[in-house]
C-alpha cells in the first residue's frame, strides 16, 4: 500500500496502481452521486465535478503527493454533496438558491431585455439558442424560458405548431417499444420470457426464416407479434 503515500520516486507498477485506485474511486463517487450529476451539470454538480477532478488528478502526476489524502477528501466531498442534495429537497429556500426557478426571456414574441441580464446572457446567445431550436424569427415564439441548467426552452405560437393526431381526432395505436429478443447472435431469455414466448416458438421462427441465431445482429418482437431480424 506504499503507493498511497508521497514518495521521492514511484515504480511503474505503483503508478499503475494509483491510476487504478483513482479511477475506481471516481467511478464509485459518480455512482454514489447518481446520474443527475452526469446528465445535468447544474451549480452543485459543476462545483463538485471540478473539485473531484482536480483532487484526483494531482497525485497521478506528482509522486510526492500521497493518494490517501485525495481519497479521504473525495469521500468527505461526496458526503457533503449528498447532504446538500438532501437539504435542497427538504428545505425549499436552499433548493431554490441552488436551482432558481425558470423565468421567461421571451413572451408573446417580445424579448424581455431585463431578464437577459438576470440570466447573464447576451442577445447573440439567445438568438443562437433559437437557431438551434430551428426558430428563425423571435415573433414565432410564444414563450422562451431560462432553465436552471443554463438551457433555454422554446414554445412556438399555437398557430405555428404542427398538427397532432388529437387535433384531427385521429385515434392512434398505443405506444410500445419492441423487445430485443436476439442481440449480436445471443438470445435474451429474459426478454423472450417477458414476451410470453419460448424456445420452441423462436426455433420455429428461425426455421421459417432459414437463418441461424449467430447470423443475427438484432431481432425484435413488438406487441402485435411482428418479428423482425437484422443480419450482420
Amino acid at each position: 500500500m506504499e503507493f498511497l503515500y508521497g514518495q521521492e520516486n514511484l515504480t511503474s507498477i505503483q503508478w499503475i496502481l494509483r491510476a487504478i485506485v483513482s479511477f475506481s474511486v471516481l467511478l464509485l463517487a459518480t455512482k454514489l452521486m447518481g446520474r443527475r450529476s452526469i446528465a445535468q451539470l447544474r451549480l452543485l454538480d459543476f462545483t463538485i465535478a471540478m473539485i473531484l477532478g482536480n483532487i484526483l488528478a494531482h497525485p497521478l502526476s506528482d509522486e510526492q503527493l500521497g493518494l490517501k489524502g485525495s481519497i479521504i477528501t473525495t469521500g468527505v466531498l461526496i458526503a457533503l454533496y449528498l447532504l446538500s442534495v438532501f437539504i435542497s429537497l427538504k428545505w425549499r429556500g436552499f433548493g431554490k438558491w441552488l436551482e432558481p426557478s425558470p423565468f421567461p426571456l421571451i413572451k408573446d414574441g417580445e424579448i424581455l431585455y431585463k431578464e437577459l441580464g438576470k440570466a447573464r446572457i447576451t442577445i447573440d446567445h439567445l438568438l443562437s439558442e433559437a437557431r438551434k431550436a430551428k426558430i428563425t424569427e423571435i415573433n414565432q415564439v410564444a414563450l422562451a424560458m431560462w432553465e436552471p441548467d443554463g438551457t433555454v426552452s422554446f414554445f412556438l405560437s399555437p398557430q405555428l405548431q404542427a398538427l397532432t393526431p388529437e387535433d384531427i381526432h385521429l385515434i392512434k395505436k398505443p405506444f410500445s417499444i419492441p423487445r430485443t429478443i436476439i442481440k449480436e447472435g445471443k438470445i435474451d431469455f429474459v426478454e423472450l420470457s417477458q414476451a410470453d414466448k419460448d424456445m420452441a416458438w423462436l426455433d420455429n421462427k428461425m426455421t421459417m426464416l432459414n437463418v441461424d441465431t449467430k447470423d443475427i445482429l438484432v431481432a425484435t418482437l413488438d406487441n402485435e407479434g411482428q418479428f423482425r431480424i437484422y443480419l450482420y
